[in-house]
Formats: structure tokens, C-alpha cells, sequence
């Protein structure tokens, strides 16, 4: 699965009142993992930035002059996102600057409206993160917090800067991997010239089994989460459970939860 973690920075919050992208940044996973390839730019606006929006990014007027504009890194953007996943937090407002900037260019050359979803799929990880925490602050700084990122060098918002931050924060959130690199010393045998083996201790492995007792009381307490949640435990959906014949002390137990 090819994926992008996409951000951008603009001149203001209204792309439909003139406003432009001055910042893009993008990252490339394959399979979950950074690949190393990335895609950053920034853009001239060709018009003033709107003080609110300077306090958050930082990126001046001057700073912006010479950098090339939207249309001549479009089609290198649109090879770039070709067939990938976007995965972008708070997608609704860099999905509306993009199409606007294609609009844009169709308007000037004449050619058909393209937009972001005709070029590549989209996954907002916004609603995702309500849903995971639902009356929780949701903010890329606060899932930084409470996955543990450190964010500790943002103090100015940056389209590449934040598209780095968002990958750890995906990656924890839909279940996270231990490196987010492939490097030598990630390799098999890398690993295994840095760890000695363990040594296996002499003797019989002793295993100790379930009593019957105990898995009758196992399966009471499995029969009452499946009662409390409506039958929706993962257990159940997916008929893992071994079953095991219940008491009619057991039911009592079962019914009176």
C-alpha cells in the first residue's frame, strides 16, 4: 500500500477569497514504512499573507519571493500523488486549497477541472482521532501528547515539519511499528549480532492447564462481557470461543449481572 502524509501551509483560512498554498509537504510510506522519498516546496502566493496566518507559520512575503509558483510544480506533484492514499489531519481544508489550485490552472490553460480525489484517495485522520477519543482534544499537538511524539521543536507551524509529525502519530494510532526506517542495522542479522541468544535453562518445560473449575468460570465471565456489550464482544464475532458447558450456578451468575 503506497501512502502520503500530506500538509500544507497557506496565506490564509479561504482558498474561495483568493487564498493560496505557500507550503507543501509530503512523505511517501510503502507498506507503513518511509521509503525516503518526500515531496517539498515552497510557493510564491503572488499576494499579501494574512497576519493571523503569518503568526502561525512564520513564512514572509519576503522569504516567498523567487520560490516557484503553483503551476510550475504541478504536474511534478500530480506524478507525485498518482494512485497514492493521502493521509492528511483535517483533510476538508488542504483538499479545498489543492482543488482550488487546480481549478486554477484549468481555468488559465483551459483544460478540464481536476481535482485532488481524481488524482489520488484521501483519509482524514481528524475524524478518525475523534472516534478513537471521542470528547478528547484532537489537535496534532495534543495526539503528539497522548501518543507520545515529540513535538518539542515546533514552535512555528511547517507543512514538512508537520507531515513528519502526523506519520508517528498514524502509525501509533492505527497500530505503530518499532522503527520507522529500513537501514542495515534493522536487518535480520544485524539485530542478530547485537543480542546474544538466550540460553535455554535445563530441564522439562512445565505447563500448567485450566482446571475445569476454572474454565467454567472463564466462560462465565466471557458470558457477561457478552451480555453487558450486545453480544459484540470479538470473541463471539469472530468464533474463536472453545465452549465450554456452564453450571447452572454459572447462568444464575450470568443472569443476575
Amino acid at each position: 500500500m503506497r501512502q502520503i502524509i500530506f500538509d500544507t501551509e497557506t496565506t490564509g483560512l479561504e482558498p474561495e477569497l483568493g487564498h493560496r498554498i505557500i507550503e507543501i509537504g509530503a512523505i511517501e510510506l510503502v507498506n507503513r514504512r518511509r521509503t525516503g522519498r518526500r515531496f517539498h516546496r515552497y510557493l510564491c502566493p503572488d499576494r499579501e499573507i494574512d497576519s493571523g496566518a503569518l503568526q502561525v507559520h512564520g513564512l514572509t512575503a519576503e522569504f516567498l519571493y523567487g520560490q516557484p509558483r503553483f503551476a510550475d510544480i504541478a504536474q511534478e506533484l500530480r506524478e507525485f500523488l498518482a494512485g497514492a492514499e493521502l493521509i492528511i489531519h483535517n483533510a476538508a481544508f488542504d483538499v479545498a486549497f489543492l482543488d482550488a489550485e487546480f481549478a486554477r490552472l484549468a481555468v488559465a490553460d483551459g483544460a478540464a477541472k481536476v481535482c485532488t480525489r481524481d488524482v489520488c484517495g484521501v483519509l482524514d485522520t481528524l475524524p478518525l482521532a475523534r472516534q478513537m477519543h471521542p470528547g478528547q482534544r484532537n489537535s496534532l499537538d495534543a495526539l503528539c501528547k497522548r501518543y507520545s511524539v515529540d513535538n518539542s521543536h515546533r514552535d512555528l507551524h511547517g507543512a514538512l515539519l508537520d507531515a513528519d509529525l502526523l506519520l508517528e502519530v498514524y502509525l501509533a494510532m492505527t497500530g505503530g511499528q518499532g522503527a520507522l526506517t529500513l537501514d542495515d542495522s534493522s536487518r535480520p542479522e544485524q539485530v542478530a549480532a547485537r543480542y546474544a541468544r538466550a540460553v535455554r535453562p535445563v530441564g522439562e518445560l512445565v505447563v500448567h492447564r485450566a482446571t475445569d473449575d476454572e474454565l467454567a468460570a472463564h466462560a462465565v465471565l466471557l458470558a457477561i462481557l457478552d451480555k453487558a456489550s450486545g453480544g459484540k464482544t470479538v470473541w463471539r464475532t469472530f468464533d474463536l470461543l472453545v465452549a465450554v458447558p456452564v453450571t447452572a450456578e454459572a447462568s444464575s451468575a450470568v443472569a443476575a449481572a
